[in-house]
């Protein structure tokens, strides 16, 4: 299947816009005297031209509850970005916000996993189990700033222990259980925690998979953990020494919950970069500017409403937890989902959405290009109650784009989301006044002064450059844990332009002012001169049925030439033949450029991920250039480790 890009797939009527919370705050806006503005071109430009008011708008909008009130709202350093300050002064608390939507007509969490019912908790239920851990924790001698860290998969005592802790001023951070000893030794023992909570084990695509062993030979590299909660999960009979079990912490006599302020920009919690260059980068995120940029994003940007239901398809181990469960914060209902998204078929997540009457829906960009190979369909009336999609990860191509409205739902606003771990949010996303276009991103969201740049730093329109951010957000990070000087922070964003935020994304900006991200600009294709996203590739891969999954690199010889091998993942039954080869490259001489078709194609049982669902392009080069694998990635961090063996055995071959 083949589309234009510029096609338009669904525009918002009237009503929508009308009752949409962009709208609603741009009328509070006029009503205060702040700003008339008519549409979003306006609105975005006094965002980004005077980010002061905009956030003490945002501040004031969603009423922000500061215990101790702010002297100044934004005071930027002498020179950059590094130093900005938000808010000064005040203290806050993020487990409160999300309390203050407490009602008993609706659930707080709706809970799925793989052969199990569903079950819901009430929001009174939620504050009793947050309050007796809370009391406990502070029996365990928790404070603020101590760091709390999970490997509970996405079950709804990591929401309860994340609040918990919250509520005390502790700093939580969280790994997915499936992640590999090494690879979740190498970010914890960074930040020294104090207390840590655990399951027994997890389940994924109908097998249990025990991990009390690695947890025991984690927990003696793990000086700093004074006490381990275990959750029983999977019935193992192994137990950790001297663990206390999740059962008998929520015995603990209940008191009424109460709420630690911290300062705004007091780290909420610590998420760790993939470890794909190096050490996990160990980044603190504010607690004042989480709030804010979180209720941003899903109220105006995802148009969240009180008594709705979100879900987001994610580990713990991903930002897109941490963005799911502030969903909260608007007053939804959290939906989770603990399991594989293709057990016991690719329909899984679908039909939870059906049975639970979802309207917010989101995954990795993978997760619907795979549903759209396995050929799913449903009836147009099979989700009434579904008013968004979202999908971030990875690019989404067109092909999905066309394939969600004609084969998921017509009415529907798909909204695909590109950001970060380094901001645990999106920079560009979704916007309710817009019509979607397929392949493209419908807006630069509130308050990011986002552009497109060339190699000389001139911004440009109509072709990919680096995508920079030229003013400070408030959820950027406060500083990397343990990173004297600030010394890794600049050279991770501001090597690139001097004082401006270079994310490592390329990006275009077209003349629609929407958005085109093709792929990581540390993994451009450049050939003679020409550079394209190693997302333009995939796309016209991922339209030839022949092929289910690929990798492309672009190796810089030590005579300045290059070579440019694709590697591919076969359909079942399918063989690389010399006509198959020729049709690939024909496929990438027309829809993409002469000057990259690949210099050979290499066959490879799988392609390796991380776990969190992106491709591992720049490790692979740097093997097939002949890097020492251990020293360009852990197989931990890998959802599959025993795909980069194919890699490893071509490794040195940079011809």
């Amino acid at each position: 299947m083949s589309i234009a890009q510029d096609r338009q797939l669904w525009q918002p009527g009237q009503d929508f816009i009308s009752a949409s919370n962009m709208t609603r705050y741009m009328g509070w806006l006029a009503e205060r005297g702040i700003i008339h503005v008519q549409n979003y071109d306006a609105l975005y430009e006094w965002s980004i031209s005077d980010p002061a008011s905009f956030w003490s708008s945002v501040a004031s909008y969603f009423d922000i509850a500061f215990q101790h009130p702010y002297e100044n709202i934004l005071r930027l350093p002498e020179t950059g970005m590094l130093g900005t300050k938000w808010f000064e002064a005040s203290t806050l608390s993020y487990a409160e916000h999300v309390f203050r939507n407490r009602v008993e007509d609706r659930p707080a969490i709706i809970f799925s996993s793989e052969g199990a019912d569903s079950r819901e908790i009430s929001w009174s239920e939620l504050e009793a189990k947050v309050a007796a851990m809370a009391l406990w924790m502070r029996a365990q001698g928790i404070v603020p700033g101590d760091r709390v860290v999970s490997l509970l998969p996405n079950i709804p005592e990591n929401v309860i222990a994340f609040l918990s802790a919250n509520s005390l001023g502790a700093i939580w951070s969280s790994c997915s259980p499936d992640f590999g000893v090494e690879a979740i030794r190498d970010r914890v023992i960074q930040v020294a925690p104090k207390l840590l909570i655990v399951s027994d084990g997890y389940r994924y695509g109908g097998k249990a998979f025990d991990r009390s062993e690695e947890w025991s030979r984690l927990i003696d590299q793990l000086p700093s953990v004074r006490t381990i909660v275990n959750v029983d999960l999977i019935g193992s009979s192994f137990r950790l020494f001297d663990a206390v079990s999740w059962h008998d912490v929520m015995q603990y006599p209940a008191e009424s919950l109460s709420f630690e302020h911290v300062f705004f920009d007091h780290p909420i919690w610590i998420l760790f970069s993939s470890g794909t260059t190096g050490r996990p980068k160990a980044i603190a995120h504010p607690t004042g500017g989480i709030l804010l940029e979180h209720l941003k994003a899903l109220v105006f940007h995802q148009d969240v409403r009180p008594g709705e239901r979100y879900f987001w398809y994610s580990t713990t181990g991903w930002m897109m937890w941490n963005y799911a469960l502030s969903s909260l914060l608007a007053g939804a209902t959290l939906v989770l989902y603990d399991g594989s998204a293709g057990y016991p078929g690719m329909d899984r997540l679908w039909h939870l959405a059906q049975v639970h009457q979802i309207q917010h829906v989101g995954g990795g960009a993978a997760f619907y290009i795979a549903c759209m190979k396995a050929g799913i369909s449903f009836d147009a009336n099979a989700f009434p109650h579904l008013r968004t999609i979202g999908s971030t990860g990875s690019p989404l191509p067109p092909e999905a784009f066309e394939w969600i409205y004609e084969a998921v739902k017509r009415d529907v606003w798909l909204i695909s989301l590109s950001g970060g771990t380094d901001v645990c949010s999106a920079f560009v996303g979704g916007c309710p006044l817009r019509p979607v276009v397929a392949g493209e991103i419908q807006c630069r969201m509130l308050g990011c002064d986002l552009e497109s740049f060339d190699a000389a730093g001139r911004t440009i329109r109509g072709a990919a450059g680096e995508m920079v951010i030229r003013q400070p957000m408030p959820s950027m990070p406060v500083y990397f844990w343990d990173d004297q000087g600030n010394t890794r922070y600049r050279a991770s964003y501001f090597s690139g332009f001097p004082d401006v935020w270079t994310h490592g994304d390329w990006v275009e900006l077209t003349d629609r002012d929407t958005l085109k991200i093709t792929g990581r600009s540390d993994a451009t294709l450049n050939r003679d001169g020409v550079r394209i996203g190693t997302a333009e590739l995939y796309r016209t891969l991922e339209s030839m049925p022949e092929v289910s999954d690929s990798l492309v690199v672009c190796i810089d010889r030590p005579d300045g030439s290059q070579h440019m091998p694709l590697f591919v993942v076969l359909t079942q039954g399918v063989a690389l033949d010399e006509d198959l080869k020729q049709r690939i490259r024909r496929e990438i001489r027309t829809r993409c450029s002469p000057r990259h078709v690949p210099d050979e194609i290499i066959s490879v049982p799988s392609i390796p991920y991380t776990l969190s669902g992106k491709k591992t392009e720049m490790p692979v080069k740097r093997i097939l250039m002949g890097s020492v694998p251990d020293e360009v990635i852990s197989r931990d961090t890998l959802r599959d480790p025993s795909a980069l063996d194919a890699f490893i055995r071509m490794g040195g071959r940079a011809d």
